[in-house]
Order: structure tokens, then sequence, then C-alpha cells
């Protein structure tokens, strides 16, 4: 039986130059969005994943390059056009004070709303599935500064659901997180691409995570893409070592086959060995 073809890409970044006021950043990026996968964005700090997920998401404007959103030049989109389409969530978001999590979770209803035109069963219906999905219904009426770290991020991707979005961006979603929390947050988000068919683009630093929940790997660096693939393509220790500077070695989970980077150690120097003394008196 003859496979299906793969859906085309409906975000891609072509040529992209972007920065910060005299400050280039990204340095001719091209990338397009796997549709219905999972794809991670990794790198060293300052390497551009932050930037170019800003440029994708509209909120910054590229210097060069265009981005395009369903063959369309997005900044020629009306900013509510594209909320109807592309969902973001930056990182460290905050909530007004006092902001109960029913009432958040409907900010994402906003792109859809007209003064002249609002759908109150159709609103109230996204919000319910929306926190359902997320397992925030019992935290409805609770302030969300009021929850754990987990809870919130959870309500602030309820509220990202509620926008009924087929694409979605998350800027470090699992950062300053437990890892438990965070093993919670990517199993929740690969489900939406595995059984609801969105695509994410996710900004992750979890090296092995990321190995495990990608279904495409970027690796950046100064401002390029060094690498994009498969995780078995890209989680290699030469990329490793080229875009982390870090000496591991990749290995393969013996159950889900993902792979696994363990760093090197540098073998210990017994005490009292001339070494030490040495470096001791030095």
């Amino acid at each position: 039986m003859p496979s299906t073809p793969a859906k085309p890409p409906r975000l891609t970044g072509e040529g992209l130059h972007a920065g910060y006021e005299s400050r280039r950043v990204l340095d001719g990026v091209d990338l397009a969005v796997a549709e219905g996968k999972l794809t991670v964005l990794l790198g060293p700090n300052g390497s551009g994943k932050s930037t170019l997920l800003k440029t994708l998401a509209r909120t910054l404007t590229p210097s060069a390059g265009r981005v395009c959103l369903d063959g369309e030049d997005i900044h020629r989109r009306n900013t509510r056009e594209v909320a109807q389409r592309l969902g973001l969530l930056p990182q460290g978001p905050s909530a007004p004070e006092g902001l109960t999590v029913r009432q958040l979770v409907g900010m994402g209803r906003f792109p859809h709303q007209r003064l002249w035109r609002q759908d109150a069963e159709r609103d109230a219906r996204a919000i319910r599935e929306a926190m359902a999905y997320t397992d925030v219904t019992d935290f409805a009426e609770r302030s969300v500064d009021a929850l754990s770290g987990g809870q919130r991020q959870r309500c602030w991707i309820a509220m990202v659901l509620a926008q009924q979005t087929d694409l979605i961006l998350l800027d470090e979603p699992t950062t300053f997180l437990d890892l438990k929390v965070q093993v919670d947050l990517l199993e929740l988000l690969s489900r939406l691409a595995h059984e609801h068919g969105r695509t994410l683009l996710l900004v992750l630093h979890d090296l092995n995570l990321a190995a495990a929940y990608a279904d495409r790997l970027v690796m950046m660096r100064d401002g390029r893409i060094v690498a994009s693939g498969t995780p078995r393509e890209v989680f290699t220790a030469s990329h490793l070592k080229r875009v982390f500077d870090l000496d591991a070695h990749v290995l393969e989970d013996p159950e889900t086959g993902s792979p696994i980077c363990v760093p090197h150690r540098r073998p210990r120097t017994p005490a009292g060995s001339p070494n030490v003394q040495r470096r001791c008196v030095s």
C-alpha cells in the first residue's frame, strides 16, 4: 500500500536575517516547519533559537528574507488573521494579578471574536476542551498566580489550545520546572502532534529530553542552522561537539531507540598523587 505523501509545510522561513538594533543574530536561515510533527530548536545560549521563533511568529521583523504562512508573506496578513492560524507561547509569560484560570484560557479566544459577531457557545466549548486536555479544569476558578509552576504552564498551554490553531510555537515551555513536570508537559505536547495533527515548534535546553520527544531536531550555532533532521540523524557526537563544544558519547535508549548523550568525564586523579600535590603548591 503506497504511503501517504507528506503535507507541504505551512510555515517557512527563507533567507532570514534578524536581530536587535545593531546586533545581527540570524544569518541567512532557511527553515520549513514539518507538518503534524514536533520540531525542537536546540543550541547554546545566543545561538538564535528564540530569535528564529520570534521571527517565524511575526513578533520580530527580519531585516532580510521572509516568513511565509500558507504560501503568503506573514507580514502581509493582519495580526488577527495570523493569530487565527498560529499560536505562540513566549518565554516566561505573566498573567495580570488575580486573573482566574478560566479567564486566562478564555484570552485564547480573542482572535475569533468580533464586536458584531460572537459565538459564546463555541467559545465556552473551546475553553472547556482546552482545560480538559491540559488537566486544569479543577483549577478553573482559582487565581493563576496561586498555582505551581507546572500548573501555570499547563494553563498557558490551555490558552494557546483555546486559540484553536494548527500551528503552535513555544519558547522554552519547560524552563525552571522539575524533571517530572517537564516530562508530563512534553508528553502532552507530543500527543497534540501525534494524535491531533498539530504542528509544533519548541525551543528547549535539555538535550536528552529534546532527542526523546522530537520528531525533528534543528541544531543552531552563531545564528545559523548546523544540522536538521530526525534525532538519529542530528543527535550525534560530532554535532554535539560542533554546536555545544560538548564531548559526549551518544548511546541508544534500549526501550525507545532514542539517542542519549552521556558527557565524557575526565578521569579522577587519586588524592595524594604527585599531580595533585604539584597543583596544590603551584
